[in-house]
């Protein structure tokens, strides 16, 4: 019998699968397929008025009937009910694990990314909705104050919106000193967001007319994750990474091997089963000299992600991978209270 792609995986290596995004039907195919955790982000109600169109709008007039007409409270209730959905789905898996695996993430309305207190007051809003719910903050200089306050109430932890070794080594420092003070060691998952860090330098690259082959420039995002993979290995921080923004199935497949998990759209899921490909370790795979020298020579956006010094905390939230990445999350917001909008005026005739 044919074990799929994931579960001959788990066989072998300590990589694992989260999805991301998914549909009702998506979720039951990836907890099959082996998922072991999930991604929700604030385009998520924007996804799924393409891929659960009826249930999303069926959820927005409810809340809009039956709770709130306030564009923006209706927005997040409907994000809550779709993410709850989901953990129920979850929910076996984090109780057979006893807490180690069925965790979703929700991340709040992007506008207030950088507010401490309203990042906070989501999450304990959030917290409500189930067990296995997990934040998911930005590393940004608001975000990471709220995540220590997270890790002092031993709320479990997705440090997300990460593109650089700076803020790796200062999120780390700081989840470590608060578990030390606190004496709390919630579940604690470090992002690296590899895809949309390539996506962010083929559009730069473009735009500038910068000279580089395709074969070089697309090992940058890898390049700057598995220098991360190796420093929190080095460190011994109490975290894991979390591979994310999945653009192509090399990246995921590059990691491989690796105590590493990765967050995929079904999608990728899917191709990775049907391809039923041979499984290889890549962790180890060093990203040739030359290679990080032409980057570090031509792109400075690829110095300030691969030095650990590259950035400073007060240049997380206008690092221009991080703002790529948040655009697409406001995009996705932005659509959801339109069709609260509409939805209210329909309803309203």
């Amino acid at each position: 019998m044919n074990k799929g792609y994931f579960h001959q995986l788990y066989e072998e290596y300590p990589t694992r699968m989260w999805i991301n995004n998914p549909s009702g039907e998506d979720c039951d195919r990836a907890i099959s397929a082996g998922a072991i955790n999930c991604t929700t982000n604030p385009q998520y109600c924007q996804k799924l008025l393409s891929s659960d169109s009826e249930y999303i709008q069926v959820i927005i007039d409810n809340v809009i009937l039956n709770e709130t007409i306030d564009h923006d409270q209706a927005a997040v209730r409907v994000y809550q009910i779709a993410a709850k959905r989901i953990m129920e789905k979850f929910l076996p898996l984090y109780e057979q694990s006893e807490g180690k695996n069925g965790y979703v993430t929700v991340q709040d309305d992007p506008r207030k990314d950088d507010d401490t207190d309203a990042v906070m007051k989501a999450v304990q809003s959030n917290r409500k909705l189930s067990p296995n719910y997990m934040v998911k903050i930005p590393v940004i200089d608001g975000g990471m104050q709220a995540i220590e306050r997270c890790v002092e109430q031993n709320i479990p932890i997705c440090a997300t919106e990460v593109f650089s070794i700076a803020q790796t080594i200062d999120m780390c420092e700081m989840y470590e000193k608060a578990a030390e003070k606190s004496g709390n060691y919630p579940p604690f998952f470090i992002t690296h967001i590899t895809g949309i860090f390539d996506d962010y330098v083929q559009r730069f690259t473009e735009r500038m007319g910068i000279n580089i082959a395709p074969e070089v420039l697309s090992q940058a995002g890898c390049a700057v994750a598995r220098k991360e993979y190796r420093l929190l290995k080095e460190k011994g921080y109490h975290t894991t990474m979390l591979g994310g923004g999945v653009r192509a199935l090399y990246h995921f497949t590059e990691f491989v091997g690796g105590d590493v998990h990765v967050t995929i759209n079904w999608k990728d899921a899917d191709d990775l089963i049907k391809q039923n490909g041979l499984i290889v370790s890549r962790i180890e795979v060093e990203t040739p000299q030359p290679v990080i020298d032409e980057l570090s020579d031509k792109l400075e956006v690829f110095r300030q992600a691969y030095l650990d010094d590259g950035l400073k905390r007060e240049e997380y939230a206008d690092f221009g991978p991080v703002q790529l990445f948040r655009n697409a999350f406001l995009m996705g917001w932005y659509i959801l209270l339109a069709e609260v909008s509409k939805r209210r005026n329909a309803l309203a005739v």
